[in-house]
C-alpha cells in the first residue's frame, strides 16, 4: 500500500503550540494504541469515525469521492494499517505516524483524498486515461473563496493517473473565517474537459470542517 507523502504547511509541526487545533494538530506516538490494545476497542472506534466520515465524504458525480481528512480519521488509518500488517515495533509505528501525518489539515489548508470510483466490469486503463491531468481542475469553493486542489506529486504522469489521490486546500485566513461561519455556502467543482461536474454540500459538511478548528487561537 502506497502511503500519502504531502508537505505539510510551513510550521504545522514545529509550532510548539499546545492550545492549536484539536482535530488538526499531529497525531504522536501516545495516541497510538498498537494492535493489542486497539483490538479491544475497534468496533467502537471505528463506527464514531464513519459516522464521522459521512458528512465529510463528498460525491462528485458518478466517477469521483472525496473524503476531508482529520485526526480522528487518519488515527483510524494507522491503526487498522498496524492491525492488518501485524506492526508492533515502535520504530515501525513511528514510521506510519509521520506518513499520515502529512495528510493532516493545518491551520492554513484542508486535506483530503480523492476516489476514482470505477465499475467493476469497467476498463481501468481506459476509464482513468479519460481523467489524466485530473490533478489540475479540482477546486473546493467557500461562499465567495475558491481555492484550487494541490495534488501529491507523482500519482499522475502524462498518459495515466492512480485512482487514489492525497490533495490540500489551502486556505486564506478570510476562507477559513468563512468555513467557519455558519451559513457559508460549500461546494466541490472538477472542470477537467472529460468530467464537469460541481456539488454543493449542506451544511453540516462546513460544520465538521469548521469543528476541527474549534480552539485555535
Amino acid at each position: 500500500m502506497s502511503r500519502p507523502v504531502l508537505s505539510l504547511s510551513k510550521g504545522a509541526l514545529g509550532s510548539g503550540k499546545r492550545d492549536v487545533m484539536s482535530l488538526v494538530r499531529p497525531i504522536t506516538r501516545a495516541d497510538i494504541k498498537g494492535p493489542a490494545l486497539y483490538a479491544g476497542m475497534r468496533d467502537d472506534f471505528r463506527r464514531h469515525v464513519i459516522a464521522l466520515k459521512r458528512p465529510r465524504r463528498i460525491l462528485i458525480g458518478d466517477r469521483v469521492s472525496l473524503v476531508f481528512e482529520n485526526r480522528h480519521t487518519l488515527t483510524l488509518q494507522i491503526e487498522e494499517i498496524l492491525r492488518a500488517e501485524s506492526i508492533t515495533r515502535d520504530d515501525q509505528i513511528r514510521d506510519e505516524i509521520t506518513a499520515y501525518n502529512q495528510m493532516m489539515p493545518t491551520a492554513d489548508s484542508l486535506s483530503a483524498t480523492l476516489f476514482i470510483e470505477l465499475a467493476p466490469d469497467a476498463d481501468a486503463v481506459a476509464e482513468l486515461g479519460r481523467l489524466v491531468g485530473l490533478d489540475e481542475h479540482v477546486a473546493l469553493v467557500i461562499g465567495e473563496h475558491e481555492t484550487r486542489a494541490r495534488f501529491e506529486p507523482g500519482r499522475s504522469t502524462a498518459d495515466k493517473i492512480s485512482a487514489v489521490q492525497y490533495l490540500r486546500f489551502p486556505l486564506t485566513a478570510a476562507a477559513r473565517q468563512a468555513l467557519c461561519t455558519a451559513g457559508t455556502t460549500l461546494a466541490v467543482a472538477i472542470d477537467h474537459p472529460a468530467y464537469r461536474h460541481q456539488v454543493r454540500t449542506d451544511d453540516a459538511t462546513r460544520a465538521s470542517l469548521a469543528a476541527d478548528y474549534a480552539g485555535h487561537t
